[in-house]
C-alpha cells in the first residue's frame, strides 16, 4: 500500500479529538500506511531559523513542521492567500488587495514548503494538497522532480471564470492545478466554473471522465463534497460537556424556541444580513417575539484586518439596537457570543435549538449545517434554514433554503421553522440524514484517494520550472 503524505497549511494532531473530523478520517489513512502530515508549525521565527524542520511522532504517523519568518507570514498568509484569494473565491473583489505585492510571497513560501517536503518523501508515496493556500504546491514539486501522485481539494468556492479572472496572474494559478493530477471541489457548481475557465481562459481541450488537456499535461477533476464523521459526532453528543450544554439550555430556556448560529466572523458568513432576517421576522411575528431566542456564536477571525472589524463593529451595533427595540425585562432575543466555543459543547447546544440558521452569502460546503442535523433527536428534530449559496445546499434539499440577501424572504423562512409542524421536521431530518450519513468524512476520503489512485495524469515534456 502506497503511503499516503497530506499537505496543508496548519497540522492537526489526529490523536486529539478537538481536531475535528477531517483529522480523524486522514488519521485513518496515516494511520494504515504510516503516512507523513507535513504543513506550517504555527511559529514565526527570524529568517536566519526557518530552516529548521520540526518532527513529532503521532502513533504511526509523521507530523513534520516547518516556521516562517514574519515577512513571509504577511505576505503569504495574512496577504496572499487571505488579502486575495479568500475574498476573490468568496466573490468579494472589493476587499482584495490586487496591489500589495504578496504573490512573490506566496510564490517564495510554496517553494519553501516543497523544498522541505522533498526529503521526507518516497517514490511511491501518494500526495494530497489541501487548499488555496498551497495551489502551486505541485508545480513546485514537479519542478524538484517529484513523479509521485499528487491530489488537490479546495476546501473553499471557485468562483466563476470572470470573477476568478479578475485577480492579477490568473492564468498562473490556474496553470498550477494542471501539475496535479486530481483536483477536487466541494461542488458540481465549482467544478462547472473549473470547466468554464480552462476552456474559455487557458484553451484546454475536455476529454472524457471529466479530464482536460492544456500544457502539455492531462488534469482530471471532480466534485467531492466533503462530509462529517457522523459516529464521531453523534460521540460527542452523548459526551458529558454535550449533555450539561443541554440541560442547561433547556433549563434556562424551557419557555422559549432557541435559534441557533455558529459562525468564524466573516464576511462570507453573511452575520449582518442574518440579523436583518430575524430583526425583519420579529417585526413580522410580535406574537412570537417572546417565544423565541437567537444565539449567535461568531469566532474571532483576522481581527487585525479592517474588513474584520467593520464587520464587527457592524454585528455589535445590529445585535444591540435589536436587543434594546425588542427586548424585556425577562427576554433579550439575541445572545451574541464573541469567542470561541469548546466543539465538545456545540452538539448540546444543537440538540437544544429548534432552528439553526446557516446562511452564508458564499461557503465551500458548511459543516455546521450537518453538525446540527447529526445533533438532532429523531423524533423531535430541529429545522436546518441553510443559504442557497452554500456547497451543503446541492445535498440537502430538505432544509428550508434561503437567499440571504432575501431578508424578507429568510424571515419567513424562520417563522415556517419555528412554527413546522412535528411530522414534517421528521420527515425533512431523516432525509437529511441519510445524505449526511453516506455522504460523511470517511467516503470524501475514500472516493478522492481512489479517484487519485486512478488519475495519474499524462505528461509531455512540460516544464515546471518556468510557470
Amino acid at each position: 500500500m502506497s503511503r499516503l503524505v497530506v499537505v496543508s497549511n496548519r497540522i492537526a494532531d489526529p490523536r486529539k479529538t478537538a481536531a475535528g473530523g477531517l483529522a480523524v478520517a486522514l488519521a485513518e489513512v496515516l494511520n494504515n500506511t504510516g503516512g507523513v502530515w507535513f504543513g506550517w508549525s504555527g511559529k514565526i521565527v527570524d529568517h536566519s531559523e526557518i530552516d529548521e524542520v520540526h518532527v513529532e511522532q503521532a502513533g504511526p504517523v509523521k507530523l513534520v513542521m516547518v516556521d516562517l519568518s514574519q515577512a513571509d507570514h504577511d505576505a503569504f498568509y495574512l496577504g496572499y492567500s487571505n488579502g486575495v484569494l479568500w475574498p476573490v473565491f468568496h466573490y468579494r473583489l472589493d476587499l482584495a488587495d490586487f496591489d500589495a505585492g504578496y504573490i512573490s510571497g506566496y510564490r517564495r513560501v510554496n517553494q519553501l514548503f516543497a523544498r522541505k517536503l522533498l526529503p521526507f518523501l518516497r517514490s511511491d508515496d501518494i500526495i494530497w494538497v489541501h487548499d488555496y493556500h498551497l495551489i502551486p504546491l505541485a508545480a513546485e514539486l514537479r519542478a524538484l522532480g517529484c513523479k509521485q501522485r499528487i491530489g488537490f481539494f479546495l476546501h473553499i468556492p471557485l468562483p466563476p471564470p470572470l470573477i476568478l479572472a479578475a485577480i492579477p496572474g490568473h492564468d498562473w494559478l490556474i496553470r498550477a492545478l494542471f501539475a496535479y493530477d486530481l483536483v477536487g471541489f466541494q461542488s458540481r457548481t465549482d467544478l462547472e466554473h473549473f470547466a468554464r475557465y480552462v476552456e474559455s481562459e487557458a484553451h484546454a481541450q475536455p476529454l472524457d471522465d471529466n479530464r482536460w488537456r492544456a500544457f502539455g499535461r492531462t488534469v482530471h477533476a471532480g466534485a467531492y463534497p466533503i462530509g462529517i464523521d457522523v459516529e464521531e459526532f453523534t460521540g460527542l453528543a452523548h459526551g458529558p460537556e454535550a449533555l450539561e450544554m443541554y440541560e442547561r439550555m433547556k433549563r434556562e430556556y424551557s419557555r422559549r424556541k432557541l435559534l441557533v448560529g455558529v459562525d468564524r466572523l466573516d464576511y462570507s458568513k453573511g452575520l449582518p444580513q442574518r440579523m436583518r432576517a430575524f430583526r425583519e421576522f420579529l417585526t413580522k411575528n410580535p406574537d412570537l417575539r417572546s417565544s423565541a431566542t437567537l444565539i449567535q456564536i461568531a469566532s474571532p477571525s483576522r481581527e487585525n484586518v479592517s474588513a474584520y472589524t467593520d464587520i464587527l463593529h457592524e454585528l455589535e451595533s445590529l445585535c444591540g439596537s435589536i436587543n434594546g427595540n425588542f427586548g424585556d425585562l425577562d427576554w433579550m432575543p439575541v445572545r451574541y457570543i464573541h469567542r470561541t466555543v469548546a466543539r465538545a459543547r456545540l452538539p448540546g447546544l444543537y440538540r437544544a435549538s429548534r432552528v439553526a440558521l446557516v446562511t452564508p452569502l458564499r461557503d465551500g460546503m458548511n459543516l455546521v449545517a450537518k453538525e446540527f442535523l447529526a445533533a438532532q433527536e429523531a423524533e423531535d428534530p430541529g429545522v436546518l434554514v441553510l443559504s442557497r449559496f452554500a456547497g451543503a445546499a446541492e445535498q440537502l434539499k430538505e432544509a428550508l433554503l434561503v437567499n440571504p440577501y432575501d431578508t424578507e424572504g429568510t424571515a419567513t423562512a424562520i417563522q415556517l421553522a419555528l412554527q413546522m409542524p412535528v411530522e414534517e421536521r421528521r420527515h425533512r431530518h431523516q432525509a437529511l440524514m441519510r445524505t449526511v450519513r453516506e455522504y460523511d468524512v470517511h467516503w470524501w476520503c475514500d472516493t478522492f484517494l481512489a479517484a487519485l489512485a486512478e488519475a495519474k495524469a499524462e505528461e509531455k515534456g512540460t516544464s515546471w520550472l518556468r510557470l
